[in-house]
């Protein structure tokens, strides 16, 4: 049958075959404990009713017997029906729990620490630390946690404590006899704390003291142990500790280290898995080793620096070491050099200067690894052992530099796609063994790691969640990333990405802590000028300082520098901060665009559009916090300064998604906010092809531009609203697209103008004038060139290239089309990009290339349907009949196969084919 393993360590728990049961709730579950309080004993009916329901007389014998049935379900589901129990089995008129089929952590704990007590006696101290450390694990709370105010397991929870108590004693003594003694004092001190009556404690805790060299703090531990001791109990001290008195004030031989207890060959740690990913990355930290003293590996927490610097370390080939210092438990800094000393069996006073002269001239790698912390304090340790010891060198981690001088900063950065997928694979082989993804599921691990910001913590505790939740889970979980990857195996400072963070999070100022938890709110990358905004105030030293302490990454090359915060340790600031912080974004972002408006259809458009597109994420999350805010106004505030970036990078299904979200809540807003966000409601409809809605949306926005005075809104809306009108089949638009040019005169307006003649010169065009249309559409040119409205400098373009192509000038269309694209590349515009290379599909197959028409049809086709945008819809004329021109110049067969093959161009390739193919023989 399959293993039932029980925990009561702590919160009660049960697992069948590594997978969690439930057990009910708090009454059955108390059931459960009472048989498990028994230790393999026989309990009667009547003990487990009076012990689980205590003075409620009225509960049945019944009762009992159904949660034992429940909780044999749960412990043997597959037990066939009727077949014997061999868990949970009826003895006599009670129930026992068979200590042989069922593991229980508590029994676990008690054989490990017998066992550890005896190598302790036989001296074995490795083997003990070693059984000790894994019984210990085993704890997660107080024992019977789920019931503390309950009578039946008072007894056994007191017999648990008391093995527990003994057995972290017995720890501390097996360390201590290897060599631990600096490393442990913070461990005992506060042990002595929580257990101020054992003189066993005070013993260890007054031995480490002595041999880490600080015999005065050792004899005041005993002297307060007598105190306390006399004050509290009225007793003295025992004769173990008065003995240890007496040979502490002779400095007695016997109570000294022993000379053999640490191996002058180094202390790395054996690794438990295997070093995935960072090829290469070793070998350069081990050159930088050579050529320098001090290198310090900085970044976040759970970047792997330790693992790197371990890995790192071991290919040193040093006569001594190399020697690790793990610092991260050590709070008080002035334990330092104790902790230096006790690791390298410096005996005597410890200081800097006493395990400089010790040292000397020999040749020594120390790998001080987590030293954040006591940063002052591990900088002056370096600066004194590098100063008096030529031949010493120092591998430091820690999530911000030192700032010696010669220091050598080496940056950790998360892992790379494929090393954090080849990284989830190698751990989750650990937790399912039997387990091979199929392309789904490997898709999601690709998917999580890029989530997981490339973290190896994350990543490491992601593929340890296999054994209970799916890939789908664990993906769906990442919001809650804090709580979900969690390795209660692991009682190390990393046991949390929560932890992880924390740690760098407490040793901030509260001035950095402030700006830290404003900076969460950043959806993307930010610059100091968009940190300033959102934090109210210049933030120029915090920000240096977040970087410094690896929260905040810088990203190289951007001019002006740009920064970013993971995703993970994004979460936590988030966690942290006040409702001050979300105003201040969505006003930073409003900002922002008020202030790119007015040149976004000027000479410098291209800058401005391509700024705000980048803030795309930030006007999600701006439009999301005010719509959980309630403020419909702010959204069609943002909305009307947004549109038109919208429309000329196509987000169209998005961007129609807001309107309708920030009309429901505004819909009671005045005609000056409506008024823009019609006209961008009337942009997206005509680019989605349903021109009824462009219409209808564009006459809603002249009216509101009316009312409200804006006359810029009113006329542009009279200008496209009479092309929407033309392209759902209306008549008479060509004389409103006159009246609306004589309006965009009036209005002083050289955009609105060009606007004007542009849509004029399409709808003469569309009726057949091409003389008279070429004439508008030159003179729309004309204006446009000179404000620097580049869009309708291309739409127009794009106009006169149809009427070349209609007149059968191929060949020069082809090129002004090839030239187009060059341009709106450059630009980063989509919708316009998307026209061009769908038009020169058409080109393509009208000059004898069809071939090369068919992959930029496919190429355009694929690229629309990311953003939800089709030529074919928006211009369901002239662009269907292109594209059938190309389907018509190649055989189905080969159209298909060309069309297919350009679906998987990407936008630069695209590019490439059309300036080499223009220039190419036809593809035929």
């Amino acid at each position: 049958m399959a293993e039932v393993s029980i925990a009561v360590l702590g919160p009660m728990a049960a697992t069948v075959a590594g997978r969690p049961v439930p057990l009910g709730g708090p009454r059955q579950r108390a059931v459960l404990a009472v048989l498990v309080a028994a230790r393999g004993s026989a309990v009667s009916a009547d003990r487990i009713l009076h012990d689980v329901w205590e003075h409620d007389t009225n509960v049945s014998l019944g009762t009992l017997h159904a949660y034992v049935s429940t909780l044999r379900r749960a412990l043997e589901p597959r037990r066939p029906a009727g077949a014997p129990a061999q868990v949970l089995i009826t003895e006599g008129n009670g129930y026992r729990l068979r200590a042989d089929r069922v593991r229980v952590d508590a029994e676990t704990f008690t054989d490990l620490a017998r066992q550890a007590e005896q190598a302790l006696r036989e001296r074995r101290h490795e083997v003990a630390a070693r059984l000790l450390t894994e019984a210990l694990a085993l704890w997660r709370g107080e024992a019977y946690a789920d019931f503390p105010d309950a009578g039946f397991p008072s007894a056994e929870r007191a017999r648990m404590e008391a093995l527990r108590q003994a057995a972290t004693e017995n720890l501390y003594e097996a360390r201590l006899a290897l060599g631990d003694h600096a490393a442990l004092v913070g461990d005992l001190d506060k042990h002595t704390r929580t257990h101020p009556f054992s003189e066993r404690a005070w013993e260890l805790l007054a031995l480490a003291l002595y041999r880490s060299g600080r015999q005065a703090d050792a004899l005041a531990a005993l002297r307060q142990v007598r105190e306390t001791l006399g004050r509290e109990l009225g007793l003295d001290p025992g004769p173990s500790l008065r003995r240890l008195e007496t040979a502490i004030l002779a400095q007695h031989e016997q109570i000294a280290p022993r000379p053999d207890t640490r191996p002058r060959s180094g202390n790395l740690p054996n690794p438990l898995s295997r070093f995935v990913g960072r090829p290469g990355e070793p070998a350069r930290i081990d050159a930088l080793l050579a050529e320098h003293r001090l290198v310090t590996l900085t970044g976040p927490g759970g970047v792997g620096k330790t693992r790197l610097a371990l890995e790192s370390a071991r290919r040193r080939n040093h006569a001594d070491g190399p020697w690790l210092i793990e610092l991260a438990e050590l709070e008080d800094p002035t334990l330092l050099p104790a902790a230096l000393a006790g690791v390298l069996g410096v005996l005597g006073a410890a200081t800097c200067d006493r395990v400089a002269d010790v040292l000397g001239d020999r040749d020594v790698l120390l790998v001080l690894d987590n030293g954040e912390h006591l940063l002052e304090a591990v900088r002056e340790a370096a600066r004194t052992l590098l100063a008096r010891t030529p031949g010493v060198r120092v591998l430091a981690t820690s999530r911000e530099p030192l700032g010696l001088p010669g220091e050598v900063v080496y940056e950790v950065r998360p892992l790379p796609a494929e090393q954090g997928h080849e990284l989830f694979l190698a751990r989750a082989a650990t937790n399912v063994p039997d387990w091979t993804p199929d392309a789904s599921q490997d898709r999601l691990i690709r998917r999580l790691c890029h989530d997981l910001d490339g973290l190896p913590l994350a990543i490491e505790l992601a593929a340890a969640q296999c054994r209970v939740l799916s890939l789908e889970q664990i993906v769906s979980g990442l919001d809650d990333r804090f709580t979900v990857l969690h390795n209660s195996a692991d009682p190390g400072r990393h046991q949390t990405l929560w932890r992880t963070v924390s740690w760098s999070h407490t040793m901030l100022t509260p001035a950095e802590r402030e700006v830290f938890h404003r900076l969460g709110v950043f959806a993307s990358s930010f610059d100091l000028q968009a940190a300033a905004a959102v934090c109210d105030r210049p933030v120029y030293a915090e920000l240096n300082a977040l970087v410094r302490k690896s929260l905040v990454s810088a990203e190289a090359g951007t001019d002006p520098r740009r920064y970013r915060l993971l995703e993970t340790i994004k979460l936590f600031a988030r966690g942290h901060a006040d409702a001050r912080a979300g105003a201040a974004h969505r006003a930073w972002v409003l900002s922002e665009a008020e202030a790119a408006a007015p040149h976004l259809r000027g000479h410098r458009a291209g800058s401005y559009l391509a700024r705000l597109h980048a803030q795309q994420p930030e006007h999600r999350l701006a439009l999301s916090s005010a719509a959980q805010q309630g403020d419909g106004d702010y959204m069609l505030r943002l909305i009307g300064l947004l549109h038109w970036v919208w429309y000329r990078h196509g987000v169209v299904a998005e961007g129609l998604s807001w309107i309708a979200a920030a009309l429901e809540l505004g819909h009671d807003a005045g005609a000056e906010l409506l008024g823009p966000v019609h006209l961008a409601r009337s942009g997206l409809c005509y680019l989605a092809g349903d021109f009824g809605a462009a219409t209808e949306a564009a006459c809603r926005a002249a009216e509101a531009g009316a009312t409200s005075g804006d006359t810029h809104v009113e006329v542009q809306a009279l200008i496209h609203g009479a092309l929407f009108d033309a392209l759902g089949g209306a008549p008479d638009t060509l004389e409103r697209s006159r009246t609306a040019l004589t309006r965009a005169r009036s209005a002083g307006a050289r955009w609105l103008e060009a606007e004007a003649l542009m849509v004029l010169g399409m709808l003469l065009r569309a009726e057949g004038r091409a003389g008279t249309a070429r004439q508008r559409l030159t003179e729309a040119a004309a204006v446009a060139h000179e404000c620097g409205h580049g869009f309708v400098r291309t739409s127009v373009d794009w106009m006169i290239m149809k009427i070349d192509l209609e007149l059968g000038a191929h060949h020069r269309t082809l090129k002004q089309g090839v030239a187009m694209l060059t341009s709106l590349d450059d630009e980063g515009d989509v919708t316009s990009w998307l026209v061009c290379v769908h038009f020169l599909a058409a080109a393509f197959a009208l000059t004898g290339d069809p071939t090369t028409g068919a992959l930029l049809l496919g190429a355009a086709t694929e690229h629309g349907s990311r953003i939800g945008f089709s030529p074919e819809e928006m211009d369901p004329v002239d662009a269907r009949r292109q594209a059938a021109q190309v389907r018509a110049a190649l055989p189905a067969d080969a159209f298909d196969h060309w069309f297919e093959r350009g679906r998987s161009l990407s936008r630069s390739d695209v590019r490439d084919v059309a300036t080499t193919r223009h220039h190419a023989p036809p593809h035929v």
